[in-house]
């Protein structure tokens, strides 16, 4: 069955209203991130410009998320750009003009004033500057791609910047295995294109993939779009090679998918922010890239129709079903006010992208037909398009993958991102609402409905569903972006906010961070979603591998840690 076939089943319903236009592709333009620039010279005053920056006009008891006091780490010296200006020829960057894009978030609400960024190219030479770094005392920052949304990749006050850029090597690749083996700085968006030429694909895909860096994705543990298919990547990451705090270089860069020998040492780095140790190479399995693929965007009117879709999609779409995504509204408005794109359906109060990838176009197309029709026929959709070539698939995604641009354009946004059980997924966002009421500018909400709960296939580490002959379809938990925008940073609606909406995930069994981590702006929350005894073998692994705690401080773990 092709295509047209499937499309007209949405032409010849009577209950469904269907809107299929001619969808261009839509190009990404480029964010100004553009900040105010340093100073030029050391400033005596700079740790309290910083704190001043982090905590806003009201003061150390603002927020929990605010910055703590400066550690005693030492300053950087003459003698210790010395060092860097000759372990790094060209690469030690002292100029306030280049250090400052290093010093900010992407979403403005964090900068420090680190005068020094450091861009090494190999691990030995990482090793290097961390050794001095840790025989001086000096606090380090690691950076990737400075994608992050928690305040975790920006120094708080003067630590060094780490950059991973240079570091973009890909070192090989295993066409039989789909083993790609690579440096930390490679950025996503780079790995996805060299894998497609080779008839492969990454297990990830990310908004943020023409910028994020594989290392800080890994270290991050960043979900995104193909979760639900592919899992995360504490299932696909085979290998990682860390530098510790003290120069070591911890060689894990295994490219086997069973290795039973002892602690799987590589985990305790996957997620940890770059406070245990900085990684400077991946392996990573990657799976075949599907031959059929069909992205369709859909409109519900209540969001239990939305859930009784998801349940409707993993029956009948089942090992074939890549992605279900949903964002409501809010988000539409926006996505058509700042971002001029235009809704390719009617105005519903929910949307749903679904995606299938598989290897038989006839079969998906078949399994698509028979999905589209039963959703119509039970009401549970009311309007709907399909896509199947390329260019339109990227304009359909682009409403789900520029909501975070938009929100940009808004106001100051505080985000969360919060795991849920699916039933209570939306229902956040409602009482967030209403808990506000008109103090906000914008409250939306969007997210992942589904996440992998398969088992591996032993043919390949990819979960097993994910091949025809499976009958494991994927079960869901829920992963909501909420979002609160207003027209300038706002103390008062901070402490709106939080920690209700801490305490709301809590009630409900969730996880404060499904997908961000900590960071800066989190880490006091920590205890809303872990133990008092989890963290505090946290703190003791931190304090083992990391004994001067110089890599990354103040973030991740909370400020009661000693």
């Amino acid at each position: 069955m092709n295509a047209y076939v499937m499309l007209g089943v949405f032409q010849t319903s009577q209950k469904l209203r269907t809107s299929l236009r001619l969808l261009s592709r839509a190009g990404l333009p480029p964010v100004d991130l553009q900040v105010q620039l340093l100073r030029r010279g050391r400033c005596p005053q700079s740790a309290t410009f910083a704190r001043e920056l982090h905590l806003g006009p009201d003061g150390p008891a603002s927020s929990p998320a605010t910055a703590p006091r400066r550690l005693p780490f030492s300053r950087v010296a003459v003698e210790d750009l010395t060092f860097f200006r000759k372990t790094l020829p060209g690469r030690a960057i002292t100029d306030p003009d280049l250090v400052q894009s290093s010093n900010e978030d992407w979403l403005k609400s964090v900068r420090g004033s680190s005068e020094v960024l450091l861009r090494p190219q190999t691990t030995q030479e990482v090793s290097q500057i961390l050794s001095y770094c840790h025989s001086r005392n000096l606090a380090v920052n690691p950076q990737g791609g400075n994608t992050g949304l928690v305040g975790g990749s920006v120094p708080v006050y003067d630590e060094i910047v780490l950059s991973t850029s240079l570091m973009n090597s890909i070192l090989s690749f295993d066409k039989i295995s789909g083993i790609l083996t690579c440096q930390a700085g490679c950025v996503l968006e780079n790995l996805s294109l060299y894998l497609e030429e080779r008839d492969h694909i990454m297990p990830l895909d990310l908004g943020a993939k023409g910028s994020c860096q594989i290392g800080g994705n890994v270290a991050t543990n960043a979900g995104g779009l193909r979760l639900l298919r592919y899992g995360s990547l504490h299932g696909t990451v085979l290998g990682l090679e860390v530098v510790l705090a003290d120069g070591q270089v911890l060689d894990c860069l295994s490219t086997l998918r069973k290795d039973n020998t002892g602690y799987d040492l590589k985990q305790l780095f996957i997620g940890s922010e770059g406070t245990l140790g900085v990684i400077t190479a991946v392996s990573i399995l990657c799976p075949r890239k599907p031959k059929s693929v069909n992205v369709v965007f859909l409109g519900c009117e209540t969001f239990d129709q939305l859930l009784k879709t998801f349940q409707l999609c993993k029956g009948m779409l089942g090992e074939i079903l890549s992605a279900f995504e949903f964002l409501d509204s809010e988000c539409m408005r926006l996505l058509n006010t700042h971002l001029k794109l235009a809704n390719p359906i009617s105005d519903c109060p929910f949307y749903i992208v679904i995606e299938t990838s598989g290897s038989d176009s006839d079969h998906d197309s078949q399994k698509l037909h028979n999905f589209l029709e039963e959703a119509m026929t039970s009401l549970l959709v009311t309007d709907g398009t399909v896509a199947t070539e390329e260019s339109k698939i990227k304009t359909l995604w682009s409403m789900r993958e520029r909501v975070t641009e938009a929100l940009t354009h808004d106001g100051f946004t505080y985000k969360y991102d919060i795991s849920l059980p699916v039933e209570r997924i939306y229902q956040l966002v409602t009482d967030m609402r209403q808990h506000l009421g008109k103090r906000a500018r914008s409250v939306v909400g969007y997210g992942h409905v589904g996440k992998t709960m398969g088992r591996e296939d032993e043919s390949g580490g990819l979960p097993f569903y994910s091949h025809p002959s499976s009958h494991f379809p994927p079960a869901g938990d829920g992963n909501l972006h909420l979002n609160v925008t207003s027209s300038a940073k706002d103390p008062a609606l901070l402490a709106s906010i939080e920690p209700f909406v801490y305490e709301w995930a809590a009630k409900f069994q969730g996880s404060i961070s499904a997908e961000h981590g900590l960071g800066l702006k989190k880490r006091n929350y920590i205890y809303y979603s872990k133990s008092r005894p989890a963290v505090a073998i946290m703190g003791k692994m931190k304090t083992l591998l990391d004994p001067k705690g110089i890599l990354n401080p103040y973030k991740t773990l909370p400020d009661d840690l000693k």
